[in-house]
């Protein structure tokens, strides 16, 4: 698939609420959008969650499972890192890239099939805006039944760029949700499913990052 092509189904399946299907025209889209720093942004997300060697760690909308292979290092052997994502061919090709204490599903962040309080951190990058306006609700509730008592949530999500250059570049490369900026959105389905809100913080490249707790 062309980049072009990709960025049309990007900007289309964001707003509808699709799958984007093609994993390594998607790795050629992060790489670009990203600008040579993806490794370094995701390692601070990483850093930010505080994940500790034994967590089991839940990625929601994981994709190609870029930032699993991240954690599961610092998880460890006695860690467990799951990615979730709704696309099989993203599935796909995170497994053959797995690290030993990884498991990936297919499955919806607003249904995750997964046992309540099994996991000390959920994480999710860039993968709410992907989900219907009408389902986060529900994806931010089951992000808090599968963490146990204590438990951390991190969310990164795109902030709108305020330079109109910018503005326009994005407009032309983004997804209509993308371009919006969630942080109030975000911020009222977190406290409304029940989280208590730690932090809130920008990171380089028009990101953002909500940090939240399960109330012991």
């Amino acid at each position: 698939m062309g980049l072009g092509k990709l960025l049309h189904s990007h900007r289309e399946h964001a707003a509808a609420g699709d799958t984007i299907d093609h994993p390594q025209a998607f790795e050629l889209f992060a790489t670009i959008v990203f600008l040579g720093r993806r490794r370094e942004v995701y390692t601070r997300l990483a850093t930010l969650s505080g994940i500790r060697p034994g967590y089991d760690v839940l990625d929601v909308g994981c994709g190609t499972g870029y930032l699993t292979r991240i954690l599961a290092p610092v998880a460890g052997p006695n860690g467990h890192v799951t990615g979730v994502d709704p696309s099989p061919a993203m599935i796909e090709h995170a497994r053959r890239r797995s690290p030993a204490n990884c498991t990936y599903l297919v499955g919806e962040g607003q249904a995750l099939d997964l046992p309540d309080a099994s996991f000390d951190l959920v994480i999710s990058s860039l993968a709410v805006h992907h989900i219907p306006a009408e389902a986060r609700g529900d994806a931010i509730r089951e992000m808090f039944r599968v963490l146990r008592p204590g438990g951390r949530l991190l969310i990164a999500e795109s902030r709108p760029p305020s330079h109109p250059l910018a503005a326009w570049a994005a407009n032309l490369l983004l997804s209509s949700a993308m371009r919006h900026d969630l942080d109030q959105t975000l911020n009222r389905l977190v406290v409304e499913a029940g989280f208590r809100i730690e932090e809130e913080g920008r990171l380089p490249l028009l990101l953002s990052y909500l940090r939240a707790t399960r109330p012991a």
